[in-house]
């Protein structure tokens, strides 16, 4: 009865089962891979709170990114393995062929799934750690960092997923710079501002939350947001202003949130009359601004009389505060200016107003008309 059920079975499944050669490397392999995976897994419940407990930002993100795509990573060595000794110990050869591709696939799936999350993981460290030191940082400019880092992990996988596929990558590349050209020729200005918001990122003239204005264009307020195309400003009435990025290419910007000082920088005029009192005046002014805690006497400044005017004798004041907030700058500025007029009104000066003086020559009289 069995030598009947074994005739009439085919060829190759009576060897598979009757032949059991196959059976113990396959076990062996398939019990290193149960091994392997149960080695990570205990290894990362030991190492990662350790790892969390110190102050890089990359190595907790590396773990976190890096145990599931290995575990996957070994199973899917683990069974590739095994088919190709079952394969070589039956001589099946297009069993290898079948399984090739998927396991050159499979391998840059997986990498690039590592390198994917390894940037999510990086990003939210970042911003995390960031926080916790309360320190200011540049949300756009992560982010943006983040997308191109993504978008070059994809064209790399896909790059290395052909060449395992035995496509001529030069033959793509070329493709795709014909194929560049003509979308660039195509969509002109959208490049511009996309290479615009690039160079944004990288040469950082501005980046969220300052203050910027252009003396070519009507342009000035506070930046809220930088994407690839536009930024977005808001002025100082509250209104937005949306500007491509491609313009700041070709305009000059002002970054007064960047400045290390404000300057304070006025003429102050007294009479004629009052000429010999302007070098007690100035030295007393220069030495108030020498004293004022506001005042940074490390850079240059100085209290010079250095004009004739039409109506009066003026005097130079040229310094700068400490703080470079507005509001504080104009209160600090305004005091300067009342401590000013308070030495000249001490000296028994006055300040000089447009005035004109009529000269009677002798011996003319004036009569009035009644």
């Amino acid at each position: 009865m069995r030598k009947r059920v074994d005739e009439e079975l085919p060829t190759e499944v009576t060897d598979f089962f009757l032949h059991r050669d196959w059976l113990t490397p396959v076990l062996v392999v398939l019990g290193l891979t149960l091994l392997v995976h149960f080695i990570i897994s205990r290894f990362y419940k030991r190492a990662y709170p350790r790892v969390e407990k110190t102050h890089l930002v990359w190595d907790s993100a590396l773990l976190k990114a890096l145990i599931r795509p290995l575990k996957i990573f070994v199973w899917i060595l683990g069974l590739t393995f095994s088919v190709q000794l079952l394969a070589y110990h039956f001589e099946q050869e297009t069993l290898m062929d079948i399984f090739k591709p998927f396991r050159n696939f499979s391998l840059v799936a997986i990498i690039l799934w590592f390198t994917l999350r390894f940037i999510k993981n990086m990003e939210q460290e970042h911003s995390r750690e960031e926080r916790k030191r309360k320190r200011r940082y540049d949300k756009t400019t992560m982010r943006a960092v983040c997308q191109v880092s993504r978008i070059a992990a994809f064209l790399i996988a896909t790059l290395v997923y052909l060449q395992t596929c035995n496509v001529n990558i030069s033959a793509v590349l070329a493709f795709g710079g014909a194929g560049g050209l003509v979308v660039g020729l195509a969509a002109k200005d959208l490049l511009g501002n996309f290479f615009g918001g690039l160079m944004i990122y990288l040469d950082r003239p501005f980046s969220v939350g300052d203050w910027i204005r252009s003396p070519d264009r009507e342009i000035e307020g506070y930046v809220e947001n930088i994407g690839w195309r536009l930024t977005r400003i808001r002025m100082f009435d509250k209104r937005p202003i949306y500007v491509p990025n491609g313009l700041f290419s070709t305009i000059s910007v002002i970054n007064p949130s960047r400045m290390s000082n404000r300057q304070i920088k006025t003429r102050i005029g007294i009479r004629y009359a009052d000429a010999t009192k302007m070098a007690t005046i100035t030295a007393e002014v220069e030495e108030m601004i020498k004293n004022h805690p506001e005042i940074d006497t490390n850079k240059f400044l100085m209290v010079r009389f250095d004009e004739f005017g039409s109506s009066s004798l003026n005097f130079l004041i040229y310094c700068f505060t400490k703080t470079v907030k507005w509001a504080d700058y104009m209160l600090y500025q305004q005091d300067v200016y009342l401590k000013t007029i308070e030495i000249i009104e001490k000296h028994g000066a006055e300040c000089a107003f447009p005035t004109t003086t009529l000269h009677i020559p002798d011996g003319l009289e004036v009569k009035s008309h009644e």
